[in-house]
């Protein structure tokens, strides 16, 4: 069976405005009514004292937002080395993510760690650079760093798919659809979101977070070109989480991978 249920990675080095990305989505979408700011203590999903504090993420949180008929459970991770292993155990439950990278810090080397580990994990990806508004950012001069330390499969689609050199973009990443190209059909929209599902292509927007700029483009981007997964009708999950309530009563955290568990169902 399809489930309109999408688990969904935001992953980056330290300091990229992964938060700032998810509290801007959870704003756009409507999920919450005020947008907060890392600086200012009060972000939505940075909500242990230590993270406020520090303004870093250390503990994945979990969020969901609404977009068309999809509903995207938006889970932030923690961007900075010391707590890798706490990013890691979420990999394994993300239908796909969304790679923050910072427009001034450009490929650094946790971005190239994090890129293998998508591809070790095989998770369809999605690209947002992020902080554009920064004085000297170049976005020709960035996408060119991004396609030669990360590979050819990426297309710029921030301005959509009109333009004879995104479709060009898109159409290289597979025999088919350039054969297609070629003979004068254009790259639609469902090309995309099977190429990415495939993970031959890697769309890629640009903008800031923190003024709200391409993040409405993202959120429609994100609509458009997720496949949605199929799972089996038997009940299946998995675990990636156990930690204890301020209670101390032991939580444990799991993605349903089939059917479905009721409240108060013995498993």
């Amino acid at each position: 069976m399809k489930s309109g249920n999408v688990c969904l990675g935001l992953l980056a080095h330290v300091d990229a405005g992964k938060t700032t990305l998810s509290e801007s989505l959870l704003y756009l979408s409507g999920a919450i009514r005020k947008k907060g700011r890392v600086d200012h203590g009060d972000t939505f999903l940075d909500t242990d004292s230590l993270e406020r504090e520090r303004g870093i993420t250390i503990f994945s949180k979990q969020a969901e937002l609404q977009a068309g008929s999809l509903t995207f459970t938006l889970m932030d991770t923690p961007g900075h080395r010391d707590f890798s292993p706490e990013m890691e155990r979420t990999l394994q439950i993300l239908d796909e993510a969304v790679l923050v990278i910072s427009a001034a810090d450009g490929v650094t080397g946790q971005v190239r760690n994090l890129w293998k580990l998508l591809k070790h994990y095989d998770i369809p990806t999605f690209i947002f650079v992020n902080k554009m508004d920064q004085p000297g950012t170049d976005r020709k001069e960035i996408f060119r760093e991004l396609q030669s330390a990360l590979g050819p499969v990426l297309a710029d689609v921030t301005d959509g798919l009109e333009t004879e050199s995104v479709q060009e973009d898109v159409a290289v990443c597979d025999d088919a659809l350039m054969e297609r190209f070629l003979d004068g059909v254009p790259v639609t929209d469902r090309d995309v979101r099977e190429l990415t599902a495939q993970r031959k292509l890697v769309p890629v927007w640009f903008g800031s977070a923190l003024k709200m700029d391409g993040v409405d483009r993202l959120l429609s981007g994100l609509e458009k070109f997720t496949q949605e997964k199929e799972y089996p009708d038997r009940f299946g999950a998995r675990v990636f989480k156990i930690n204890r309530d301020e209670n101390g009563e032991r939580l444990t955290w799991f993605k349903i991978t089939g059917g479905t568990l009721r409240v108060k169902e013995t498993v």
